[in-house]
């Protein structure tokens, strides 16, 4: 079934869009993909399964900033659609400067999962004599528009990035990912737990342990697109501004869970939902 709000996407010849990502890979003949499990990594994954069988292979990190409800659904993906996929370990949170959480953390996260990465690129080419496994990954167009520090991780450690090459943007992604039936089209994005913590406030294991947990309850009450911010003591919710109301309905449940997650203070950001809120204090 199509979804209704990418259809006049479709419309614009998604074969063309589609063709162009299995050429791509089909040049490569083989592919590591990093996969989180997110849209973009997702289709990355299945265009490249589906055109290399396999000659690919998607690999995971299990990652404390990896939410559990996450990786379960990313390894789902991977099950239900037969890709092949390695799990692997990072050490980022050994790291300390990716603790600190300063503006530049992703950078720190991205190179540690690279530098895994290679180690398994350099395992299989090495049971594969004579063979070339390129990495890639899923950043897209609109994504240099953001504040991205990975980018550079990336581009540190020759990972190869298709959207970028062939000019691909979220919007067109979610229509080819209707396309090809594939069950995350609409799927809403959800980056690590990490980016849940303010700047320079360190990155923890009970903190994450504490955004992963609030942001499970509010997913199990109902709410679907939904941010909560750690503010040392103080958890920031966000959510469409649209449900803002449902939030007032839940209140005395909401605070209940939350105070008992460790908050004392519980706040709904009257801005509502927005991907990325966190940046804004960098600007």
């Amino acid at each position: 079934m199509k979804t209704p709000q990418y259809q006049s996407q479709l419309n614009e010849a998604p074969e063309i869009y589609s063709r162009k990502l299995e050429d791509y890979f089909s040049k490569h003949r083989a592919a590591i993909v990093a996969f989180s499990g997110g849209v973009d990594s997702a289709l990355l994954a299945y265009v490249a399964h589906s055109t290399l069988g396999t000659r690919m292979v998607a690999t995971i990190a299990d990652s404390p900033s990896l939410a559990r409800r996450e990786y379960r659904s990313a390894i789902n993906f991977a099950q239900n659609h037969g890709i092949p996929l390695r799990i692997i370990r990072t050490g980022e949170m050994e790291n300390p400067l990716y603790r600190a959480n300063q503006g530049n953390r992703c950078y720190y996260c991205k190179k540690a999962l690279f530098e895994k990465i290679k180690e398994l690129r350099g395992q299989i080419e090495e049971s594969l004599p004579g063979s070339s496994w390129p990495v890639f990954y899923g950043v897209n167009l609109d994504d240099l528009n953001d504040y991205r520090p990975g980018i550079r991780a990336a581009r540190e450690a020759s990972v190869l990035a298709p959207y970028i090459e062939l000019s691909i943007d979220k919007t067109t992604i979610r229509s080819l990912c209707t396309y090809y039936g594939l069950e995350i089209a609409d799927k809403p994005a959800m980056p690590c737990m990490s980016s849940r913590i303010l700047y320079g406030e360190e990155v923890t294991l009970e903190k994450l342990n504490q955004v992963e947990r609030a942001e499970d309850f509010l997913y199990d009450i109902g709410f679907r697109m939904l941010r909560v911010r750690h503010h040392g003591n103080t958890a920031r919710i966000e959510v469409p501004s649209e449900d803002f109301g449902i939030v007032l309905e839940k209140q005395k449940k909401i605070n209940e869970k939350f105070h008992e997650l460790g908050f004392i203070y519980v706040s709904l950001d009257l801005d509502g939902f927005r991907s990325g809120s966190l940046n804004e204090s960098l600007r």
